[in-house]
């Protein structure tokens, strides 16, 4: 009788070369970008296999930035988020399976306003390197959409002539470095 050893191996993100970001169209024409500053996003893993690896993530509200600081202060109100009430924004997944090659899907419960909900996102496995310090690292690239109105973010306007103001599909983007610990 054999018996298989399993490492857990932890992982954190390295901010410095990672960004959590979003867009959303814009009087249904343009997009407008934004992204979160302060954000930890943790990872335990079966030694280096990813395959159902405990992902979670949370952001802090009050980081959000569209480069605009009017825009920000309304994103940081009632009217979206509510960042006084709901400071953070959280995912925790359940599920990552390989679909293809370097193709993974991610399942988990994403929390905005005391809302949760099941989201899924496509990830993209970018391999892993030791870096010129020795750390090891390992890339990902997350992309999904979600919809601003199943988590109460709640603002809508139309134009004089019918037309959506922001739409209510928010595309997320998340280039993701992750360091492995010791």
């Amino acid at each position: 009788m054999s018996t298989t050893s399993t490492t857990t191996t932890k992982w954190s993100v390295d901010s410095m070369h990672s960004e959590i970001g979003f867009k959303v169209k814009h009087m249904m024409i343009t997009n407008v970008n934004g992204s979160f500053g302060t954000y930890t996003i943790t990872s335990e893993t079966n030694g280096e296999d990813l395959t159902n690896a405990n992902i979670q993530f949370t952001a802090k509200v009050d980081s959000i930035n569209t480069g605009v600081a009017d825009r920000d202060a309304h994103l940081k109100s009632d009217d979206f988020f509510n960042a006084e009430t709901y400071p953070e924004i959280t995912f925790k997944s359940t599920s990552l399976t390989k679909v293809d090659g370097e193709q993974y899907e991610l399942i988990g419960d994403l929390t905005i306003r005391d809302i949760t909900r099941t989201e899924k996102f496509n990830v993209e496995y970018s391999g892993l390197v030791v870096d010129p310090y020795g750390q090891v690292k390992t890339g990902f690239v997350v992309e999904g959409k979600i919809k601003r109105s199943d988590f109460n973010l709640k603002w809508s306007a139309i134009t004089e002539a019918g037309s959506i103001v922001v739409s209510d599909d928010i595309k997320i983007h998340a280039e993701v470095q992750m360091i492995k610990h010791a």
